[in-house]
């Protein structure tokens, strides 16, 4: 008897990991479905691409509108209600459409959708190695974010000395810890389900914030790999 009702509560608990992460992806997936459709539009339209890169303070502005809507939704989530933070993240999404349409003027459309398909398979098998498997990632999450804090800094200090070296280590560096971010990400939201939500909307609002967590980490792999993948237009 007590084995069939431990059988049970681990079939339940597998299932409502499993409910929690599809509802994951289906943000993630939404969020980058409208980054790609606003770049895509962006690109199209020369009019709004020079308004945007012809103009620095607008893109900068955008710049940083972007980063306050992370530290928003990310130091506020407890104080939003669950639709707010989609609506905010949304509104991220298409942000980052706006400024990352650059990379059509810099690299050809068939690298760049090359280069987004190898993301995608790359992120999908780490992420599904964060998920299926009982090695505890948790190590890797300050070795991982000490990673991030450097690439970081590095790439502000390579803005203005224009090193190749910098770049291309920052570059392979970046895609180290992107990948290993998108195991320990996912792992860290199939323990947050096991641990269970105090209702549906806390659990609706860690959906949206775990679908941030792995939104950021795919854009930035992409963008790690296209410099490497990528091929300038002429």
């Amino acid at each position: 008897m007590m084995e069939t009702r431990a059988l049970y509560q681990g079939e339940q608990a597998a299932a409502r990991q499993g409910e929690f992460i599809r509802r994951v992806y289906h943000w993630m997936a939404l969020g980058l479905a409208a980054t790609a459709l606003v770049a895509l539009y962006v690109a199209s339209s020369p009019g709004l691409m020079r308004l945007i890169f012809g103009n620095s303070l607008l893109f900068f502005g955008l710049i940083i509108g972007e980063l306050a809507l992370v530290f928003v939704i990310s130091a506020g989530i407890g104080r939003l209600q669950a639709a707010t933070a989609a609506l905010l993240f949304f509104l991220y999404s298409g942000l980052n459409g706006l400024t990352l349409s650059v990379i059509f003027l810099a690299y050809t459309q068939a690298s760049i959708a090359s280069t987004f398909l190898v993301t995608a398979g790359t992120f999908a098998l780490t992420s599904f190695y964060g998920y299926a498997t009982h090695k505890d990632l948790t190590s890797w999450g300050n070795f991982l974010f000490m990673g991030l804090i450097g690439i970081i800094l590095a790439s502000l200090v390579n803005f203005f000395f224009h090193s190749s070296t910098v770049y291309w280590v920052v570059t392979y560096a970046g895609i180290i810890v992107f990948v290993g971010l998108a195991a320990y990400d996912t792992q860290k939201l199939k323990d947050m389900a096991l641990a269970g939500f105090a209702d549906e909307e806390a659990e609706r609002k860690s959906a949206v914030m775990g679908a941030l967590a792995l939104y950021l980490d795919f854009i930035n792999l992409f963008l790690m790999l296209l410099r490497v993948l990528g091929r300038r237009e002429d």
